[in-house]
Formats: structure tokens, sequence, C-alpha cells
């Protein structure tokens, strides 16, 4: 399974802006479509109006990073810089309330003043440009291209999600799945890594997806590092798969054994058994 070889920065930040904007009104057009806000969801314990509702607030906190249209985050926030998924938590439970039953007929519109309020505050800011991002941690920085990677992230999985429980139909094509691997996955990877579990692990695993990127991402007693393009080194585990197999996978919305039947990953190199550790060790990203 081929891979490509090294990526231009800039060029593939302009795709994922591209890719952004593209999807923003298929967005729109499903939430428009979604005949009921109170179904079940693709996600356990949300409603399809549930996950709309998040999704604006994404928008709107990654907006709010240009803008300022909101920055009380303590308001928001759980008291000091706790663990992620406290963090992460704690944002999610405001968002729903905050986008309640009278704004819910307007999601739609929300997201797409949203995501073009942030191509346009970010047009033309290089892809390194720093974006403060407080619910990861109080003094947490992405890039711009993170960000961007992490907008596109969020649109199409969260899509998926009203899609399924709206019974309507939803597609992430490869192109969209390797921009997001290449543009989140190697900052977000190692922020959501279970330190825990990844106490006294060293494994070296080779992420091949097909048609690139290429990860190598190195568990090392609870620390994890994730690089792109690597330099050739050893590695424990081999784990070639196609782009939105893999993302599906990463982000649990396809168990693995599915993809392993259907031919869109395997495992191989010294120790291929060890492929299953790492869904294991990394959270959703």
């Amino acid at each position: 399974m081929g891979v490509a070889g090294s990526h231009d920065p800039v060029a593939e930040h302009e795709k994922t802006r591209a890719a952004f904007r593209a999807v923003v009104p298929r967005l729109v057009r499903l939430l428009r479509s979604v005949p009921d806000r109170d179904a079940p969801s693709g996600v356990l314990v949300w409603t399809v109006g549930d996950v709309g509702a998040h999704l604006c607030a994404a928008y709107l906190a990654y907006c709010s990073a240009f803008t300022r249209e909101f920055e009380d985050w303590d308001a928001v926030l759980p008291p000091g810089d706790g663990p992620l998924n406290e963090r992460i938590t704690a944002v999610n439970a405001k968002a729903i309330g905050l986008f309640g039953g009278a704004e819910r007929p307007y999601l739609g519109e929300f997201l797409a003043a949203h995501g073009e309020t942030f191509l346009r505050a970010t047009e033309g800011l290089a892809p390194d440009t720093p974006v403060p991002t407080p619910w990861y941690g109080r003094q947490a920085v992405l890039t711009l291209a993170t960000a961007t990677g992490l907008m596109l992230s969020e649109s199409l999985l969260h899509g998926l999600d009203i899609a399924r429980g709206a019974r309507l139909p939803w597609t992430i094509g490869p192109d969209e799945a390797r921009l997001v691997i290449g543009q989140s996955m190697p900052t977000m990877m190692p922020l959501v890594l279970d330190r825990a579990k990844a106490q006294g692990v060293d494994i070296a695993f080779d992420l091949a997806v097909k048609g690139g990127p290429r990860l190598a991402v190195v568990i090392d007693d609870g620390t994890a590092t994730v690089t792109r393009d690597a330099p050739p080194r050893t590695y424990d585990c081999r784990i070639t798969a196609t782009p939105t197999a893999f993302l599906l996978v990463s982000f649990r919305r396809t168990p693995i054994w599915k993809t392993i039947v259907r031919g869109q990953m395997r495992a191989a190199g010294r120790k291929p058994w060890l492929a299953p550790r790492l869904s294991r060790l990394i959270a959703s990203p």
C-alpha cells in the first residue's frame, strides 16, 4: 500500500481550508433535512440536535480566537488546569445548553455564518499562526493548520453522527480524511494519550495511510510523540490503512474488525499483534 512522501505545509493548509469551505454547506443542508432533532444520534447520550449544538459551540470557540465574540472561558471551564477529558466534558455540557430549544431550528444558519467568519478571519494567515485554545488547557495554543484541520474533522465526523441518527446520507472522502489525519493528528494524538495506560510502555508504530500522510507514533513510558515523514528507523508495528477507514476507527465511528475484514487496514512488522494497543493508548483525538 503506497504512501506519499514529504508535504508542502502551505499547500496542504490551503487544501484543508478549501475542504472546510466545501463541507459547511453540506452540513447546513443536512441539518435542514433532519426530520426529528430529538432523535438519537451516532453519539451516545446525544440527540441529533445535541450534536448540532456541539458543532455550533466548536465553530464559535475557534472563531472567537480571532473575533473575541466569546471570551468568558472561566464561566465554562472547570477551575484549575485539570485533565483534558474533564475540560472537554465541561465544555460539551455547557455547549449543548448554550444552543438550546429556541436556537435548535437555526443551527444550520449559525454554522454557515461562523464557518464563513472563520475562513474570512484567517484568510492569508500562515499555517503556523498561533490559535489560543483554552478548552485544551489554560495556556494551550495550537497552530492555525491544526485548528483548521480540527474544524474540518469536527464537521465531517459530527456530520456523520447527525446523518446516522437522521438516517440520511453522508460521505467522508479519502482526500478529506487525509487532510484531517495530516493536519490535526500529529498534534492531537499526544494530547489525548492515556498516560496511566502508557506508563512503562515502549512501542514505535509506523502508521502508513494510503496516499499519505505517514506518521511515526512513538509511545515512551507515559509520553507520545508523533512525527510526520520521519527519517528511517526500526518500528515494532506497521499499520497500513485507507484514509477514511483509519479516521473512522480512530474516532470510534467504525469497529476495527470491520476495516480488517474489508481489507482496509492491516498490521505487519516485527510485532503486528501490538496494533490494537494504539487505539487503547490514544483516545479519540
